[in-house]
């Protein structure tokens, strides 16, 4: 579809009455990508899709402080908005919304969102209460923007199960879309904690792909028993010493549930490891069809 009706692009709207008021400019339907700035490929996929998708796209910027369990990591974050509108501008977005914490959470603010259990397995055990601070800032943003649809990245799988999970549970507005991980050459699924590696740590971060490929190429020859799936993850990565292994994991790809034994349906795979201080994790689901 063409962009949508609005001069210059994208219109930057910083209050929720901004937004409102872009919003009204722009048609329907309309696609909604939520970001935390540091734009990069991946980001771009999914402004793109929505783009290809929709009459109008909106996307947000806002480092979300209830996501953050340590409080350097928050300091840390790279912010360049300037740099990111450009991106936006390129790929396609109409609106940007560049809230303030105090326009995403009024003062007295005290409502949040709890996903339940499966927020507190894989991601959620190593940082807890962080995917209740993802699912409140969702809430809220699918809330003031009232997309037709949301466009998530699926490196997140966690992110995008929980999301799926309280749109549906909440009414929110919207479907949710998941778009396929966007790679470096080498493997390595894009993302902004890519740029706080070191040279030796950046080579060798590609063992995370290794080993979901190495568990994808096992599926796909017969292995669907999910303890053998793991235990494959675990010895590439183990064979990597600059890299620690938080996780392993093979699990029904709705419910973030264990897998044990063969399994005949799909499986989420997916894994977390540390290099150099950063923490990194990726995901790919299998299926015998």
């Amino acid at each position: 579809m063409t962009p949508g009706v609005l001069g210059a692009r994208p219109v930057v709207a910083r209050t929720r009455e901004e937004l409102r008021d872009a919003l009204a400019a722009t048609p329907r339907p309309r696609g909604f990508v939520p970001t935390m700035g540091a734009l990069h490929a991946g980001h771009v996929s999914l402004l793109r899709r929505a783009r290809d998708e929709s009459a109008s796209v909106v996307m947000s910027v806002f480092v979300n402080p209830t996501q953050f369990e340590d409080r350097a990591d928050l300091d840390a974050y790279p912010r360049d908005l300037a740099a990111d509108l450009a991106v936006a501008r390129d790929a396609g977005a109409d609106v940007a919304f560049v809230p303030s914490v105090e326009t995403v959470y009024p003062a007295g603010a005290s409502t949040t969102v709890d996903p339940g259990p499966i927020a507190r397995v894989l991601e959620g055990a190593a940082r807890p209460g962080h995917f209740a601070g993802v699912a409140t800032v969702v809430a809220i943003l699918l809330g003031i923007v009232a997309p037709d649809v949301s466009y998530f990245g699926e490196k997140d799988a966690q992110q995008l199960v929980i999301v799926r999970r309280i749109v549906r549970d909440l009414a929110l507005p919207g479907s949710v879309a998941g778009c396929r991980t966007v790679r470096e050459p080498d493997g390595l699924a894009m993302s902004s904690r890519n740029a706080r590696l070191g040279p030796d740590d950046r080579s060798a971060a590609a063992v995370l792909h290794r080993a979901l490929l190495a568990a994808r190429d096992a599926h796909a020859a017969g292995t669907t028993d999910a303890d053998a799936l793991r235990a494959v993850m675990r010895d590439v990565v183990a064979a990597e010493p600059r890299a620690a292994l938080d996780y392993v994991s093979a699990a029904d790809p709705t419910t973030l549930e264990e897998a044990r034994g063969p399994q005949a349906g799909p499986i989420l795979l997916s894994l977390a490891a540390v290099l150099g201080g950063v923490r990194l994790i990726d995901a790919e689901t299998v299926s015998l069809t």
